[in-house]
């Protein structure tokens, strides 16, 4: 299967992919939605699309009947990046340039390689004389990097995410994903009383007992058993800001964390656990507010489910053994589809992450052939 992939159809598609500014904020994935619309249609796929802002569209294209007579296989795919700053890059962000068997550019390795790689496998079944074995549906969403509530999360609260099976393209060096961890986004705010900054003794500091939530929350041990793929939840203090001068005692500060929890954490237990940190602090005068920002669940499939299996057989018919089972400690969008739709997902793309959201970001050309003879052969055998 893999000597059939056309890596100059993979590497075009991912280029004008690419080629197409989707930084989110704004988002703006109309364009990129477009694209691959131009590059699903000569498969016959029927199209549709969710916009609930104006710019913010996922499209959604279904290639096969969609009847129920054969299998339906989910691709969900994100089209919109995180933020670039052009001048720290040696490489245009959005040129798609090649370079020492790399592809450059915001979203190449996270994850509009990926997204090309599932599109070019139909070519390459077509090229190999292979009837698909299943409905291909694709689900190619707004707003992943910022918690997808104007793209995935969309598609299952309008009831759009049916399937036997997903695969979901995001970075993980093909790695067989089938974990990850769940974040929460919250902000701490630490009231007091201000003074004269010569008489701080006279006031009470939101500074000072803010630094003793950071010192209780950050990297702290939330007493949770370790993950066999994902380890210990975490706590990261990330932003802090607090007073007005410096001749002021600090009547507010506000702290941002990002937390990261295990499977089967509740959106109430992640806040609790912070909580029960910050309470345990011994100063009668600590006086603060918990804000959720965001709650992306944590979600996991079974390793004995079917799926991965039938992943693993595709799996190693391309490339020569099954996977390595993996775990990520950050959450996709295949939360959704596992959680709220129900279905079987395993993540597994051609990117890696230690190239995602930096500068010069790349993925390997090698890889992206690679995960489109993985997606072809999973096409041609999947059968629920």
């Amino acid at each position: 299967m893999r000597d059939l992939v056309d890596a100059g159809a993979v590497i075009d598609l991912t280029r004008r992919l690419v080629a197409v500014d989707t930084q989110n904020p704004p988002g703006n994935e109309r364009a990129a939605a477009d694209v691959a619309r131009a590059a699903l249609d000569r498969f016959g796929a029927r199209f549709d699309e969710v916009e609930p802002r104006p710019a913010r569209v996922s499209l959604l294209a279904t290639v096969g009947a969609g009847d129920g007579s054969r299998p339906t296989l989910v691709v969900n795919g994100h089209l919109d990046v995180v933020p670039v700053d052009p001048t720290a890059w040696t490489h245009d962000p959005f040129g798609g340039d090649e370079h020492d068997g790399r592809l450059y550019g915001r979203g190449t390795t996270d994850m509009k390689g990926g997204i090309a790689c599932a599109v070019e496998a139909l070519a390459t079944l077509e090229r190999a004389g292979i009837e698909r074995a299943c409905d291909v549906v694709f689900h190619l969403v707004a707003d992943e990097e910022l918690g997808g509530a104007l793209g995935a999360a969309v598609l299952v609260e309008r009831d759009l995410v049916h399937g036997n099976a997903c695969i979901d393209p995001e970075p993980t060096s093909l790695g067989v994903c089938v974990a990850e961890r769940g974040l929460l986004r919250a902000t701490i705010t630490t009231h007091g009383v201000p003074a004269h900054g010569s008489q701080p003794h006279l006031g009470v500091s939101a500074v000072e007992k803010m630094a003793k939530v950071v010192l209780a929350l950050h990297n702290a041990d939330f007493g949770d058993p370790e993950h066999e793929l994902l380890g210990r939840p975490t706590c990261n203090a990330g932003v802090i800001e607090g007073g007005t001068a410096n001749n002021v005692v600090a009547e507010r500060c506000r702290l941002e964390v990002d937390r990261r929890v295990l499977p089967g954490t509740t959106r109430e237990e992640a806040v609790a656990g912070l909580r029960a940190r910050i309470d345990a602090i011994d100063d009668p005068e600590l006086r603060y507010d918990l804000d959720v920002d965001l709650f992306g669940e944590p979600s996991e499939l079974d390793r004995d489910d079917p799926f991965v299996a039938t992943f693993q057989k595709a799996y190693t018919e391309v490339l020569g053994a099954p996977g390595p089972l993996i775990g990520m400690q950050f959450t996709t969008d295949a939360r959704f589809v596992r959680n709220q739709a129900g279905i079987p997902a395993i993540v597994c793309g051609p990117g890696d992450i230690d190239k995602a959201h930096g500068v010069d970001e790349s993925v390997s050309i090698e890889r992206l052939v690679d995960a489109t003879a993985l997606y072809a052969q999973l096409y041609a055998t999947f059968a629920g």
